[in-house]
């Protein structure tokens, strides 16, 4: 249970240090390439989109861990959930890794825009923003998959009940929206964006951990199967 309570403030912290990092390189990203003209000022503005990049590669590992930190939590449960959750957590921490390279290509473009002639500069253009179409759709890939493992967790915790249900149907709630608004985006429509889940789920994480009776509770069942499963004596009548 320790380990557990270790666990569960580890993965509380990534989910508040996530959320920071993920609005912070959002937020500078969004800054400089949607700028007007961002070809022409990106080479003054080349180490801020790197540090941009290097925030989102945090978020990436930490994508990653998530899977790993809480593959043992959920394995208690049900191991193909823990599995499930694991794949598709890598999954989104790739997709968000192609989305951190094409940013980073734009600053070779940019460079080469300032340098070229202006028989250059719109195929440039035209290139810097198919590489920024193609960050839009790596991203929304990556939230896709994010809505999808996080919905796993969800119905894990309402199952397993190491959180509060009304805690796991907010989430449910939550990615579910998220899950349907990054699919269409991915097919070419405006949604609405998700919640505040993972800042809340964070804080609850660190300060309450996970409901120690869940573990009991499996624990208890799991004596219960090897008791009924050990196997009597067989009593062999005697020929006597």
């Amino acid at each position: 249970m320790n380990t557990y309570r270790t666990t569960a403030r580890i993965v509380g912290a990534m989910y508040l240090a996530g959320f920071v990092v993920g609005i912070t390189g959002f937020v500078l990203i969004q800054s400089i390439l949607g700028a007007p003209d961002h070809l022409a000022t990106l080479p003054a503005n080349s180490m801020l989109l790197a540090i941009a990049a290097v925030l989102w590669l945090m978020a990436v590992a930490w994508d990653a861990a998530h899977g790993v930190l809480m593959f043992p939590v959920l394995k208690q449960h049900s191991e193909r959930i823990a599995v499930g959750y694991l794949g598709f957590r890598i999954m989104d921490a790739l997709f968000i890794a192609i989305m951190v390279l094409f940013v980073l290509v734009q600053i070779p473009i940019g460079s080469e825009y300032v340098d070229a002639g202006a028989s250059d500069a719109s195929y440039l253009q035209a290139l810097s923003t198919v590489f920024m179409q193609a960050q839009l759709d790596a991203y929304n890939i990556a939230m896709t998959t994010l809505g999808i493992s996080s919905l796993i967790l969800c119905y894990s915790f309402y199952k397993s009940k190491l959180v509060p249900r009304l805690l796991a149907v907010w989430g449910l709630v939550g990615y579910a929206t998220i899950l349907f608004g990054s699919v269409l985006e991915v097919l070419g429509f405006n949604a609405i964006p998700g919640g505040l889940w993972e800042v809340f789920i964070g804080v609850w994480l660190i300060v309450k951990g996970f409901n120690p009776s869940a573990f009991a509770s499996e624990s208890a069942n799991l004596d219960d199967g090897v008791l009924t499963g050990v196997r009597q004596p067989t009593v062999v009548p005697s020929n006597g």
